[in-house]
């Protein structure tokens, strides 16, 4: 398989790239990097270059920090998974997500818990005279595989993104088609498809995001604006008040909030949004 283009092969992949693949500003990015939970390279003229691994710890920071586990605990597990990840395999091969209060990290056949280290066994529902079989090591290596390559395909849809958003579209889908459970394929294609016009098949791809990953502020968000332009501005609402749950500090989810708030006949829960989008955009420019 070819690696990833924009990857360690190629030197990684800048802040403002990062930045705009993951849906994080610059600043947070570089104060992660601060935090010393990523460790990146630098390039030939002193710049930050990201790796796939980088890429997955920032992506998971992101999704622990709209689940409400606190900077520190984030950083303390996740630095901790590093040290668990056993040598030749990598981090963007888990899921790392939280669970209520608890940050779960899964590899395909086993689930743990990397603060402590502890194996997690769901006994939920399980029919009685069943066995509980494990995959085999080679199931466990195809299912690896297919992550491998909807990263790669994920990566070359974001290269694509700005010369070639049909092709952009293509590596998207690819990446669905290896892993349909690849949410930043789902927002990313669902956006392109939104900006070609189809807010009904962007809909589809931010609620198959969601539902994989129920913490993306930015698939909420995103999920908002398709169905306002669908016309369906109660559901909008519903979903700018989850991306505004998710992430407090969401202007824009403020901003449209409150317009469509004003269409549907609520006024003085479009003032109160209104203020809420003017106080966060006065605390940026202090």
């Amino acid at each position: 398989m070819k690696p990833s283009p924009g990857t360690d092969a190629g030197g990684g992949v800048g802040a403002r790239e990062v930045s705009r693949m993951l849906g994080l500003t610059v600043a947070q990015v570089r104060a992660w990097v601060r935090s010393g939970l990523v460790d990146p390279e630098r390039g030939p003229k002193g710049e930050l270059r990201f790796s796939e691994a980088d890429l997955s710890l920032l992506r998971a920071a992101r999704g622990l920090a709209g689940a409400r586990i606190g900077p520190r605990r984030m950083e303390r597990a996740l630095t901790k998974l590093r040290e668990q990840v056993p040598e030749g395999e990598s981090i963007a091969d888990l899921e790392i997500r939280a669970e209520g209060s608890r940050i779960v990290v899964t590899d395909g056949s086993a689930r743990w818990q990397p603060e402590s280290g502890q194996i997690l066994i769901d006994f939920e529902e399980k029919p009685i005279g069943r066995l509980l079989t494990l995959p085999s090591g080679e199931d466990r290596g195809e299912t690896a595989g297919r992550r491998v390559e909807a990263h790669s395909w994920y990566s070359r849809g974001c290269e694509l993104e700005e010369s070639d958003p049909e092709e952009a579209r293509a590596a998207y889908a690819k990446a669905l088609s290896s892993d349909p459970r690849h949410a930043d394929s789902h927002v990313n294609l669902g956006r392109l498809l939104h900006e070609a016009g189809d807010a009904a098949a962007a809909e589809e791809h931010y609620k198959s995001a969601l539902a994989v990953r129920p913490d993306d502020a930015t698939a909420a968000f995103n999920l908002g604006v398709a169905l306002e332009d669908l016309g369906r501005d109660l559901e909008a609402i519903e979903a700018y008040e989850t991306a505004v749950l998710l992430d407090p500090a969401h202007s824009d989810a403020y901003f449209n909030l409150a317009g469509a708030c004003e269409r549907v006949g609520r006024p003085a829960a479009a003032i109160r949004h209104l203020k809420a989008y003017r106080a966060l955009v006065r605390s940026r420019s202090q």
